[in-house]
């Protein structure tokens, strides 16, 4: 009867543990206009890559940028990032946007976000031939949760999937950041359940090392998410270290300025063209 006991109660509190867990839509698995590629399955969830290939299919080896949304890590939708995207691959890039696990759909850590992130830097090297790209001309984007895992990538060792081909690089060759969480120390005290105790370990911030790669940061200075000094913090400490970052801040500006669709797009205009310069300068893109 003891034992009976016992089953019903771990019984209940699995049930109760699953509905702890607000459900959050699931990203669609197509995109319109995209090619989608899965990069990754793990824990039975299948996770895609959103590609976005330019007219001019003669073109070899060209640039290719990777997009991650954002939402705290909890949720979140593959079509934050679809204009620009759809903007850089007319231009010539291939633009890509991964999705990721988020906690809210499937119970997930900032580890494991990070080990997606990876991932799919990963997928993309590996398949360069394949879709026309340069190995070596792969940049990083994100905006918010979605700028900490772009920047976790060129910054964070460890957290890979063993089963991948390691000897590949999952490591950006630079980094384009919208308003982007790079110092998550103080953030993992109050998401005790996502970061498990690994914020600094997952920290850009806490973790960026010497000759990092170029970076261009758009942040908003009145933003209440994610403090305008951290960014500038974290460039300085870029700079310091040999590195190439540019930080251009926005008066008046809150959290998500950049997103299409907000305040008349105007710091979704602004931000398209400070991108498009940076590309240019570092030889992605021909203007």
């Amino acid at each position: 009867m003891k034992n009976i006991s016992k089953f019903l109660f771990l019984f209940v509190a699995l049930a109760f543990c699953q509905q702890a867990i607000p459900q959050s839509l699931p990203n669609p698995d197509f995109l319109d206009g995209a090619g989608s590629h899965t990069y990754k399955s793990i824990d039975g969830v299948t996770l895609r890559l959103h590609i976005f290939q330019p007219a001019d299919a003669k073109v070899e080896s060209r640039a290719a940028i990777v997009f991650f949304f954002g939402g705290g890590w909890r949720q979140g939708s593959v079509n934050q990032f679809i204009p620009h995207a759809e903007h850089l691959s007319n231009l010539g890039i291939t633009a890509v946007i991964a999705d990721y696990r988020v906690f809210l759909r499937h119970g997930s850590t900032v580890a494991d976000a990070v080990s997606d992130a990876k991932s799919a830097i990963r997928w993309l090297r590996s398949h360069a031939e394949q879709l026309g790209i340069d190995p070596q001309r792969i940049a990083a984007a994100g905006g918010s949760a979605g700028g900490h895992l772009a920047a976790a990538t060129a910054t964070i060792d460890g957290y890979d999937s063993a089963e991948e081909d390691l000897s590949i690089s999952s490591r950006p060759n630079a980094l384009v950041l919208f308003n982007p969480a790079v110092n998550t120390g103080r953030i993992g005290e109050s998401r005790p359940a996502q970061f498990l105790g690994d914020a600094e370990i997952l920290s850009p911030y806490h973790q960026v090392g010497e000759n990092f790669v170029p970076t261009l940061i758009m942040h908003g200075h009145d933003d209440a998410t994610v403090p305008y000094s951290d960014v500038a913090d974290f460039c300085d400490k870029v700079i310091h270290l040999a590195g190439d970052c540019t930080l251009i801040g926005y008066e008046g500006a809150t959290h998500g300025f950049f997103n299409k669709g907000r305040d008349n797009d105007r710091g979704y205009h602004s931000t398209i063209a400070e991108m498009d310069m940076f590309l240019t300068e570092i030889g992605y893109l021909s203007l």
